[in-house]
């Protein structure tokens, strides 16, 4: 395992979980297509990509009214129900003096928002949501926006929890690390990282017991 100089995390479902609002706020948006609710369970197995990709696709030429719609709902109640997961304080001390950031696939306003409210922001050099780069994940945009310059490489981590993610790191040129047992994404075999830790607090032991890369 080569320590990394850089961390960059996901955010949903890797760091933070917030999928109750997502699920309530995407049921706004699809009782008013008359389209089929979600579960927050479906919800979490089906979302992976930005708003701007996915809404095109749900809602044709509608979308940018979709959009609105989510982002109202959204934005009522994320703050009051985002909660870490447990094991983020390990995992973000055990990353030491490496670099680190979070690249994630939710509004950057909203995303920023989150850290601030449960006053992790201070912990992050950068944080970049969906519409932040040029694009979004899987394309390696907002990695690189992230790393502000620094060169990617083995020892430039992108962890995340879905296939997606680990799509985004290789376009990067960084290591692929998956945390979680990725149960709702078809497990670890599926999306095939190039690390797998079952949980933040085995990753926090890892990084400590091999060091962190400073740089």
């Amino acid at each position: 395992m080569t320590p990394p100089r850089a961390i960059l995390w996901d955010w949903d479902n890797t760091l933070v979980d917030g999928w109750a609002t997502i699920a309530a706020a995407l049921n706004v948006v699809f009782a008013g297509f008359s389209m089929p609710l979600w579960t927050v369970a479906e919800t979490r197995s089906r979302v992976r990509r930005s708003l701007r990709d996915s809404f095109p696709e749900l809602f044709g030429d509608a979308w940018p009214a979709a959009r609105d719609t989510f982002y109202a709902a959204f934005a009522e109640h994320h703050l009051q129900e985002v909660r870490l997961l447990d094991g983020v304080s390990a995992a973000l001390d055990a990353g030491g003096d490496a670099y680190q950031a979070v690249v994630s696939n939710k509004n950057g306003r909203f995303l920023r928002a989150e850290a601030a409210h449960l006053g992790v922001a201070p912990r992050f050099a950068a944080l970049i949501g969906a519409g932040d780069a040029t694009a979004d994940k899987p394309d390696p945009a907002p990695i690189h926006l992230a790393l502000a310059g620094r060169p990617t490489g083995a020892d430039v981590w992108y962890v995340g929890d879905t296939r997606l993610d680990m799509e985004a790191a290789r376009a990067a040129g960084c290591t692929a690390v998956l945390v979680g047992p990725a149960d709702h994404d078809g497990g670890p075999a599926y999306c095939a990282p190039d690390l797998h830790f079952s949980d933040l607090r085995t990753l926090a032991a890892a990084l400590a017991s091999h060091g962190v890369r400073t740089g």
